[in-house]
């Protein structure tokens, strides 16, 4: 039987409704659509989706099990690898990880299989119909505690829990999940679907201690002193980057962790919430990566009247996915692309220093770039073209360049080497500069994917279990 070339579309809401509501922009393959894209998978036998896929996923085998409508059996095999299935159907690029080796795209030239929205499927019917609760296997007497309960944190603890060991994992927030709930916006990814995955964990036997900050409630060393036998950092990169410029410090400015964080985990998404955060007017968000799209797309459902995306690259150097990139578009953001922020405008009253306008912000002042040659990064260079500046309105300015790991746990664990960017210095076990500590995610990378963090946790657990337990 001759295979659809064509990947089966996403059914989504339309965007003049979704521009203003928070429900998730993506609604899953019905059944149907779900076994047809299934059915254009051709099972190879060197399978290189599995090799694209940092955790490893099993992929054939459970599509082949969609194929045959054992939904029940393609989470099982799932769950041998990634601990939330539901949140990589979602979130994970796979167009540049599994997809982008899968047979039909790399051989024959058509649309890969959707195996990123096939998963999302089979999790979600699992969530939704299965009464099965995972056993927690028999106690190996090992205890084990995680920083973090972001994506490298949960991973690392589930794998752990299922071979046996006592993991707690320690939260500095007040809910479990890390960059999962935080940053990115329910729209994307539920808030109801990460809690669900950390449930499961702890039907395994993962405990979890929010609103405790290691390297101040606790420290990495006082973990060692309370029993445990390795310790894993997976705590994020939590610290903002900015531009230096002039104008960072008037009112109106946000680091986009800042943002989404507050719209998050403090509702500002709720009808009339009372939530720290400017809503409506003019947005300018800087940057061009997925925190970037998160920002301004999350910004335009909280009431803006316009919003900007402003990146000194072209659209062809743009980070973030192509699926965002295409959902802000329809959406209506505004794209300002081969521009540079060089100063943030604020209102000042000189008659009234009392004036409540005063220090808020009213516009961006951008010059305009072209690009020159290639980078260090292969990347072309952005070149500021003279004479070309111009000013944007703006009642809001996002900064979204990126954010590099908190200094806290590095500053009060001793011994624990880090790079010049602040990221924990590991070797390709996972394992830091001291004995059995060991470190994965954002806090080693800095900000990164969800599956790049979650494989690192993978890497990590397995690791301390040849260490401690093997």
């Amino acid at each position: 039987m001759a295979v659809n070339p064509v990947k089966h579309e996403m059914p989504a809401q339309k965007p003049e409704v979704r521009a203003r509501n928070f429900r998730e922009v993506a609604l899953g393959y019905p059944m149907e659509i779900a076994l047809e894209e299934a059915r254009r998978c051709l099972n190879c036998k060197n399978r290189p989706c599995v090799s694209g896929c940092p955790v490893n996923i099993n992929i054939p085998d459970f599509i082949s099990r969609i194929k045959e409508e054992d939904f029940e059996g393609a989470y099982r095999i799932i769950t041998q690898s990634s601990s939330l299935p539901a949140v990589c159907g979602r979130v994970c690029p796979q167009e540049t990880q599994c997809e982008s080796q899968c047979t039909l795209h790399v051989r024959a030239k058509m649309d890969p299989v959707g195996i990123g929205r096939l998963e999302r499927f089979v999790a979600d019917w699992h969530n939704a119909n299965s009464q099965e609760k995972p056993t927690p296997p028999a106690s190996n007497g090992h205890r084990v505690a995680v920083v973090g309960a972001g994506p490298s944190g949960l991973t690392c603890a589930g794998d752990l829990a299922k071979k046996g060991y006592q993991v707690t994992i320690y939260e500095a927030l007040h809910t479990a999940g890390g960059v999962l709930i935080y940053g990115i916006p329910e729209f994307r990814l539920p808030k109801a679907i990460v809690a669900k995955e950390v449930e499961t964990l702890k039907e395994l036997g993962v405990q979890v201690e929010t609103n405790v900050i290691i390297g101040k409630t606790l420290t990495v060393d006082e973990l060692f002193e309370m029993g445990f036998e390795a310790v894993f950092i997976g705590s994020g990169a939590g610290l903002p980057n900015f531009m230096n410029i002039p104008g960072e410090a008037l009112k109106g400015v946000y680091s986009a962790n800042e943002f989404l964080t507050r719209s998050n985990l403090m509702k500002a998404y709720e009808e009339n919430p009372h939530t720290p955060i400017m809503k409506g007017g003019r947005v300018v968000v800087v940057g061009g990566g997925n925190v970037a799209m998160d920002a301004a797309r999350t910004a335009l459902r909280l009431g803006a009247e316009k919003v900007y995306i402003v990146y000194r690259r072209s659209m062809e150097e743009l980070p973030a996915r192509r699926e965002e990139v295409e959902h802000a578009e329809e959406e209506g953001i505004d794209f300002r692309l081969l521009c540079n922020p060089t100063e943030i405008l604020g209102y000042q009253n000189p008659e009234d220093p009392r004036d409540p306008k005063n220090g808020f912000v009213t516009g961006i002042r951008c010059i305009r770039m072209e690009l020159g040659e290639p980078d260090a990064s292969g990347r072309r260079r952005p070149v500021e073209v003279p004479g070309s500046e111009f000013t944007l309105e703006a009642d809001t300015v996002i900064i979204a360049i990126g954010t590099s790991p908190n200094p806290l746990i590095k500053n009060t664990t001793e011994g624990l080497e880090v790079n010049r960017r602040g990221g924990i210095i590991i070797n390709e076990e996972g394992l830091t500069s001291r004995e059995n500590v060991y470190a994965g995610g954002d806090a080693v990378t800095g900000a990164a994917t969800v599956i790049s963090a979650m494989g690192a946790g993978k890497v990590a657990a397995k690791a301390i279990h040849e260490a401690i337990g093997g």
